[in-house]
């Protein structure tokens, strides 16, 4: 299966795990239990709940402006502490868990609601080493009634949990289906390297005719398909609304991107669902207006990216995006926390 891996250049050899799937099913009850006791602890437990879940020199990436920090006691000060003194009644809702090894590396994952939360957490002796946490801090920003940016191409509002019901109890003791998900995702992630923008003789109307009927892409989407984006961008239903709503404009922006050179830190499969993610997943220059609507200056920028998928019909059905808008715009010279205080 080809994939998105950066690690395997960089090591000559590398001992692939083959999780046991009862094991997988006690990672994911375990640690969704210890973040649920995270997320509702007092102050004075908080630090005694994330040293349950917390490695001593655990890592967490998450979000702009709080980025990459390490240890429990930075973890604590940074994320949690500010967090649960803002809202005193914090609870968490998992839409959908999802477990898996990635090389040598055992992965657990959600998308909850805080609201708006995906992470991704990397197991090593019962205890998390090291934390992906994008919560959508635009969402909470649109929810708080301070909108900076421009109006997003696709719907706003909160994302809603698998049509198949099942996200947050996901039994899966099937290790070929796992394998067939996350194939399919790839396969399909692999398409989106066909560019029909980098073409000179192509319009922004053959390139979206393109996308919609004629691009590789099309096999791998349900018809019914929905697209849930990062507030700032939206949701979108069906493949012309993918397209016109995130995929056209966001190649239209990005023209020059390349996902094998960065590459991805996990792609799990677990039953229908899958999940791959990168730190970061793709570099490209901000080179038009058409995606977050703001003049193009041709920055570099890094993007951090999640991507859930439920495989439902034998096609991929929804497709969750956790993307860190803030940070984009922040390379891009747009700080939608200074422009807040602005208003």
């Amino acid at each position: 299966m080809k994939s998105f891996e950066k690690d395997v250049k960089k090591r000559e050899t590398i001992f692939h795990i083959d999780l046991d799937l009862q094991q997988n099913i006690k990672n994911k009850i375990y640690f969704k239990d210890l973040l649920k006791k995270i997320v509702e602890s007092s102050n004075e437990n908080l630090e005694k709940e994330l040293e349950n879940f917390y490695h001593k020199d655990g890592e967490l990436n998450a979000f702009y402006p709080i980025n990459e920090i390490k240890g429990i006691g930075e973890i604590k000060n940074k994320l949690w502490k500010p967090l649960k003194n803002a809202f005193n009644d914090l609870e968490i809702r998992n839409n959908i868990v999802i477990g898996g090894a990635y090389q040598d590396k055992i992965f657990v994952s959600y998308i909850s609601h805080l609201t708006g939360t995906c992470h991704c957490h990397q197991i090593t002796n019962n205890k998390i080493i090291k934390s992906y946490f994008l919560i959508d801090t635009v969402d909470f920003i649109r929810q708080a009634g301070y909108w900076p940016l421009h109006k997003s191409l696709g719907a706003e509002g909160m994302w809603p949990a698998p049509i198949t019901g099942d996200g947050e109890n996901n039994i899966n003791l099937d290790k070929k289906l796992s394998i067939k998900s996350l194939h399919q995702s790839l396969t399909m992630q692999i398409s989106l390297g066909t560019k029909p923008e980098m073409e000179p003789t192509f319009s922004t109307e053959s390139i979206r005719y393109n996308l919609i009927n004629d691009h590789e892409q099309k096999k791998y989407w349900h018809p019914k398909m929905m697209w849930f984006g990062p507030s700032g961008v939206g949701t979108a239903r069906g493949l012309k609304g993918f397209v016109d709503h995130h995929q056209l404009p966001f190649r239209l922006t990005f023209k020059e991107r390349d996902y094998n050179t960065v590459g991805h830190y996990v792609e799990i499969g677990d039953g229908n669902y899958s999940m791959t993610g990168g730190w970061h997943s793709i570099k490209s220059k901000y080179g038009s207006n058409h995606w977050l609507g703001f003049e193009p200056n041709d920055v570099m920028v890094e993007m951090r990216v999640m991507d859930f998928y439920l495989h439902h019909e034998g096609l991929i059905r929804e497709n969750w995006v956790p993307i860190d808008i803030a940070y984009i715009l922040k390379q891009i010279g747009v700080d939608i926390f200074e422009l807040i205080h602005k208003k």
